[in-house]
């Protein structure tokens, strides 16, 4: 691609915040883009391409940092990919924790909505459970 790129058009092509790509521009993870003769930002094939790679790691989840860590991999391609793995399965086991989270937090959920009486709000036993423990009420009555 030598068609060079409005920083609006990078924007539209990888479904980006223009905020976003100049965040991503001032952390380092997108390199600055040559700058017009009316000093507008232009931007590349390889803009549009890490901008993607970025996008979609981000999409799946990765973070910042483990985002840096697998574009510094991808630029060394003749490296093993045994780093990424590494990467890539501390980022599965850091979902799959979450979605244990997540799950017994609906079964809490579940529960208070189960013992919910549907009387007055009064008697609501969801409201009571979002109220302070008796060790902190204790706490600041003492």
């Amino acid at each position: 691609m030598s068609e060079k790129l409005t920083i609006g058009k990078l924007a539209s092509a990888t479904g980006t915040k223009v905020e976003t790509i100049r965040y991503y521009e001032q952390i380092g993870l997108l390199p600055a883009p040559a700058r017009s003769a009316g000093n507008y930002r232009t931007y590349e094939g390889e803009h549009l391409r890490r901008l993607s790679f970025i996008r979609r790691a981000r999409d799946l989840g990765f973070s910042i940092d483990q985002v840096r860590e697998l574009m510094g991999l991808a630029d060394r391609r003749e490296q093993s990919c045994m780093a990424v793995d590494v990467i890539a399965n501390q980022h599965r086991d850091a979902i799959t924790r979450k979605i244990a989270d997540l799950t017994a937090l609906a079964g809490e959920l579940d529960a208070l909505i189960d013992s919910c009486s549907r009387n007055t709000v009064a008697d609501c036993r969801i409201i009571e459970a979002l109220g302070p423990s008796v060790e902190t009420a204790d706490a600041l009555n003492g």
